[in-house]
C-alpha cells in the first residue's frame, strides 16, 4: 500500500492519507456484558480523530483496546480484528512497545511524585538513554511542544505535582511525547483544564498532527468540530457514524441520532 492516495473530486485534488489504526467488527465485553459491538473503523497517519458520545457510550473501552489495556483490565475482552501499522496487536510478543508508540492522556492529570524533568525523563531513561546533554534536549523539546516549557524551565527540579492542574496536564502530555509515539490518545483532557488552557493545548495538538496521529476523545463537542479532521460518534454500545468532522456539523450525517447529540438534544 503506498503512503498516501489521491482522489480527484472536480477540480479539487484531495490527498487521502493511508491507514495508521484499522479497526474491524471490534466487540468489547466486561464479564461477558458488551460494552461496544461491531466497531470497524480506521485512523489515517497524521489526523485528529476525534470520538464523541455520552457517557457509556463506550469511547474509554475503546481506547483501552486500541492500547491494549485489557491485558491488565479484570473481565475485558476484545474480540475482532485491530491492526496497527498493518500488524495485528494482539500477536504483538512486546506489548510494551506497542505502548511505546501510542502514548495515552488520561482525563485527570497522573503525575508521577517526580521533578518535572525526571516526569519527562523518566521513559528515555527506561529505554536506556544515559547522556544527559541527550535527556536535557528531550525534556525541552517535549516541554516545549506541550507549551509548558517557557512556564517551568527555570523550576524544572521542582515536584511535578506542584503544578496548577492545567501545566500538570500538559506536563502529562509532555511525557507522553518523550516516548516518541507515533500516535497520542486524549481522553476528555480538558475536563480538569481551565478554558484558556484548554484553548493553548488544542492550539499544541494543531500543531502536533503534523508530526504524528491523535485520536481525540471528548464530551464537547465544539471542541471535536475545532479540532478533527473526520468524527465518530459512539451511542450505547454502537458507532453510528463515521464522518468527515465539517459534513457532520453541517448536517450531513447518515443517522439522524449523530445530528440530535450534535444540536445538544440529549447527552
Amino acid at each position: 500500500m503506498v503512503s498516501a492516495a489521491t482522489a480527484v473530486m472536480g477540480a479539487n485534488e484531495i490527498e487521502v492519507a493511508s491507514p495508521k489504526i484499522v479497526v474491524r467488527d471490534v466487540t468489547i465485553r466486561y464479564a461477558g456484558t458488551p460494552a461496544l459491538s461491531g466497531v470497524s473503523l480506521d485512523v489515517r497517519e497524521h489526523e485528529v480523530f476525534g470520538i464523541i458520545g455520552p457517557a457509556n457510550a463506550g469511547k474509554t473501552s475503546f481506547l483501552k483496546a486500541l492500547n491494549r489495556m485489557d491485558m491488565f483490565t479484570d473481565g475485558m475482552k476484545v474480540e475482532g480484528s485491530i491492526e496497527f501499522d498493518g500488524r495485528p496487536i494482539d500477536r504483538l510478543r512486546n506489548v510494551y512497545a506497542l505502548r511505546s508508540r501510542i502514548g495515552v492522556v488520561f482525563p485527570l492529570p497522573v503525575g508521577l511524585p517526580l521533578t518535572i524533568y525526571e516526569n519527562v525523563a523518566l521513559a528515555p531513561r527506561l529505554g536506556g538513554m544515559r547522556n544527559k546533554a541527550e535527556l536535557d534536549d528531550i525534556v525541552e523539546r517535549c516541554l516545549t511542544r506541550a507549551a509548558l516549557w517557557d512556564e517551568v524551565k527555570d523550576r524544572l527540579n521542582s515536584l511535578g505535582s506542584l503544578l496548577s492542574g492545567g501545566q500538570q496536564q500538559r506536563l502529562t502530555i509532555a511525557r507522553a511525547l518523550s516516548q516518541q509515539p507515533d500516535v497520542l490518545i486524549l481522553d476528555e483532557f480538558s475536563i480538569a483544564v481551565d478554558p484558556v488552557t484548554t484553548m493553548r493545548i488544542e492550539d499544541v495538538l494543531k500543531e502536533l498532527k503534523h508530526e504524528l496521529t491523535i485520536i481525540l476523545v471528548t464530551n464537547l463537542v465544539q471542541q471535536a468540530q475545532r479540532l478533527a479532521d473526520r468524527t465518530a460518534f459512539f451511542l450505547e454500545g454502537e458507532c453510528v457514524e463515521v464522518g468527515k468532522t465539517s459534513d457532520l456539523f453541517d448536517g450531513r450525517v447518515q443517522d439522524s441520532r449523530t445530528r440530535d447529540y450534535i444540536e445538544g438534544k440529549f447527552g
